[in-house]
């Protein structure tokens, strides 16, 4: 009977990590409209991104963990500062131009602005240049943003999860050169001996239409397709 009690005591007892640990949940889906409900003030930038359903491709995009966005929120006093009636007078397509001219197609943390090589592209950058905003930081280490109409500064960071997704405050909406900038003129009706008859080339009707969504004709993104009638509702909210 001793020996059988030795020999149970020499037995090896189970440590207390040895049982196998519970699996790690996985994080929750990045949601940009439940950020910004969490930060309140900001529900004017929402209802733009649900109506125009930038939210639902910004969130889809982000479930790839290779995509990574930067987002620029105006709060509601933000946009109750803009002239009446500054974005009733948009067409759809320029509608959505400003909301992506809001977001940037890559992260970065305060700190990555200070090394961003200016000008910068956003979502609503086309292949020519436009849409883009220029950043700069000062000596406080302050985060300013330019875009030849509006000139403002980060005013809070609203989320950042270090890898995918930063949400900064801005005070003021980002109104893009390319839509608010000043238009060049109209052009000179033909002379006699020029006009000859002839209609405009395809070409030169196209320039003639105006600059007004000139950017957003060649953007990498598909989101203006799906917009549908949902910007309709948009003037009504705003003003």
């Amino acid at each position: 009977m001793v020996l059988t009690l030795a020999a149970l005591l020499a037995l090896p007892t189970p440590l207390d990590g040895a049982h196998p640990a519970a699996p790690v949940p996985a994080p929750a889906p990045l949601n940009i409209t439940a950020i910004l409900v969490n930060g309140t003030n900001y529900n004017t930038f929402i209802h733009l991104l649900r109506e125009t359903q930038v939210d639902i491709q910004i969130n889809d995009e982000l479930n790839d963990l290779a995509n990574a966005f930067t987002i620029f929120a105006p709060t509601d006093a933000a946009f109750k500062s803009l002239k009446s009636g500054t974005l009733n007078a948009l067409v759809q397509q320029d509608q959505v131009g400003l909301v992506l001219y809001h977001i940037l197609p890559r992260y970065y943390s305060l700190d990555m602005f200070e090394t961003a090589s200016n000008p910068v592209r956003t979502q609503a950058s086309g292949n020519h240049g436009a849409y883009t905003i220029n950043v700069t930081t000062d000596s406080n280490m302050q985060v300013n943003i330019s875009t030849g109409i509006v000139h403002t500064r980060i005013a809070k960071k609203i989320f950042d999860d270090s890898q995918q997704l930063a949400m900064y405050s801005l005070d003021q909406v980002l109104l893009p050169y390319d839509l608010f900038g000043p238009k060049p003129p109209a052009s000179v009706p033909p002379t006699a001996e020029n006009a000859g008859g002839k209609s405009p080339s395809g070409d030169s009707a196209a320039a003639e239409e105006g600059t007004s969504g000139a950017g957003l004709h060649g953007m990498g993104v598909r989101w203006s397709l799906l917009v549908g009638g949902g910007l309709v509702a948009i003037a009504g909210y705003l003003f």
